[in-house]
């Protein structure tokens, strides 16, 4: 016999997973990879949560353990952050390797222009933010574009398709078909920095992996130096988070 008056069972809830780290309770997200080998561990660029990767067999009872018993490591993670900034006026912020004053004045033209050491920007005063990373993304993509083709011509590479980033963990990527990301907050960076990361994925166009010929072709692409780029993405790469969060 049907029970037809039974009701359906309640949608099960499942509270969100927490860590406390520094004082704080940091939401923490579990992700399964299928290309992943092992369990790893880190803290957002932005502070703002923790990340254990496991392969698609591991179990999150265990991500959740190695977590936990990696606190200390973290809360060292979290404190090295530079603290947040607020983007209001008068504040600092890095345009191509130099910090710039934020100068808003209501009555100045709504679109963002560079002065001797600050960027001058109109306009009403909420929204002044997203104006803000608007304009810097279209920097970014301008410039991106012109070290694109650079390094595309030393190559002799045609120019592939190219989009801004907005990956929280990575500068750049070459997907299978050539097209290349990059990541808009290196606008921020010193200018090799920026062009360093263009040259690594216009290198992966020929060497779709980190071989030795591989890192052969970038030192022969990248004019500069590609390990003073690499420490300092390493050194000040999370500071490119903390303007726009």
């Amino acid at each position: 016999m049907i029970d037809w008056l039974r009701r359906p069972a309640a949608p099960r809830v499942v509270k969100p997973r927490t860590l406390r780290i520094g004082g704080q309770d940091l939401p923490l997200v579990i992700r399964r990879l299928r290309q992943a080998k092992r369990m790893t561990l880190r803290l957002s660029p932005d502070g703002s949560e923790v990340r254990v990767s496991i392969p698609a067999w591991g179990r999150v009872g265990d991500a959740e353990a190695f977590a936990r018993d990696r606190a200390d490591w973290l809360a060292q993670q979290l404190a090295r952050l530079p603290a947040q900034q607020t983007l209001e006026p008068g504040a600092p912020v890095p345009f191509r390797g130099v910090a710039r004053r934020l100068d808003w004045h209501a009555t100045a033209p709504r679109r963002p222009s560079i002065g001797e050491d600050a960027i001058i920007l109109g306009g009403p005063r909420e929204g002044l933010e997203s104006r803000l990373r608007r304009w810097l993304e279209r920097e970014a993509l301008a410039l991106l574009a012109d070290d694109l083709a650079h390094y595309c011509a030393r190559g002799g590479h045609p120019v592939p398709r190219l989009a801004l980033s907005r990956a929280q963990r990575r500068w750049g990527s070459c997907a299978a078909d050539g097209s290349i990301r990059i990541n808009w907050r290196l606008v921020m960076a010193p200018d090799f920095v920026r062009r360093s990361v263009v040259a690594h994925e216009v290198a992966h166009l020929r060497h779709f992996d980190h071989s030795p010929a591989f890192h052969a072709e970038l030192d022969r692409l990248f004019e500069g130096n590609v390990a003073e780029a690499n420490h300092w993405l390493k050194r000040e790469g999370r500071g490119l988070y903390r303007p726009f969060g």
